[in-house]
This record gives C-alpha cells, structure tokens and sequence, in this order.
C-alpha cells in the first residue's frame, strides 16, 4: 500500500496537533514484528495520528523502520525526531459517529473564585465552586439558582 503524501503546511498542522501525545506503539529489541505492526494499525484506526517509540541506537534502523510502517500501513509519516516517530491517516468512515441528543442539559461545571478577606494584608482565599444546570455564579462569586418560570393559572393555559 503506497504511503500519504501531505503538503508541508499539512504535515506541519499534523506535527503541531501530534505535540502534546503520548507513544501509544513500542517497538522493542525484535524490531518491526507483526504484532507491532498490528498495534500500529489498529491506533492508527483509532486514533489517526499516533506517535511510536523505537528503542533502538541505531539512527538508520529507526528510519527504515519509519518508512516501512508508513508504506505498509498506508500512513504519511510525519516526523521522525530522535526514538520518536509520528505517523497519521485519515480516521476510516466506519468509526462510530458520536449521536448528539437535543434535549440533553448542561452538566455542573467547576469554577475557581478569589475570596478575599475582610482584613487587610491577607491573601485572597482560591474555592472551587460546582455550579450545576439550574444554577449561575455572581459576579460576588456566590452561587445562586435560576429563577423558576412563573406559575400561570389553569385559566390562561386554557386561553392560549
């Protein structure tokens, strides 16, 4: 299977985006097995950009074995700096498309608030504050709810 061609301004989207991975595929003293080369396929289908780490010295061993993982798995290789190699292919089209629910509410969410003491020359204290759905945070940092809909009578529900 040929290997991906980018453009470097891809490659470069791709190295940026590859940054802050972990290697998820280790290659040992055996070298490329078939297993590794499994593991490799099925991160690559997974994740689409991976990173892999080759235990080896030997700079040309680690070169060969980048390309080799790229042609045979059908990746663009994006970068090969130290024991370190980027690979990445496009995500395949049966992986589970996440299925958004409309009525679904927002979750409670963490914020931090400087709470500052009424005396002065000490430190303003840092609280976590959990806010939940039905909740807001003021601009004093407390946590109030929000306002229920007013109740209308059975007359005007019946009216409109």
């Amino acid at each position: 299977m040929p290997q991906i061609q980018l453009t470097p301004a891809q490659r470069k989207v791709h190295r940026a985006d590859a940054h802050h991975l972990d290697p998820v595929v280790m290659v040992g003293n055996d070298g490329l097995t078939a297993n590794v080369k499994k593991e490799a396929d099925n991160a690559l289908n997974a994740h689409g950009l991976i990173k892999v780490r080759v235990f080896s010295d030997d700079r040309v061993a680690r070169e060969t074995m980048f390309q080799t993982l790229a042609d045979e798995l059908s990746a663009a290789p994006i970068q090969h700096i130290g024991k370190l190699l980027v690979l990445w292919r496009p995500l395949p089209d049966t992986v589970k498309e996440k299925s958004v629910d409309e009525d679904r509410m927002a979750g409670p969410r963490d914020f931090k608030v400087l709470k500052y003491s009424k005396r002065a020359g000490q430190r303003p204290e840092v609280k976590t504050l959990r806010v939940l759905g039905n909740q807001r945070l003021t601009a004093g940092g407390n946590v109030k709810r929000a306002k229920p809909k007013p109740q209308t009578s059975v007359k005007k529900r019946s009216q409109t």
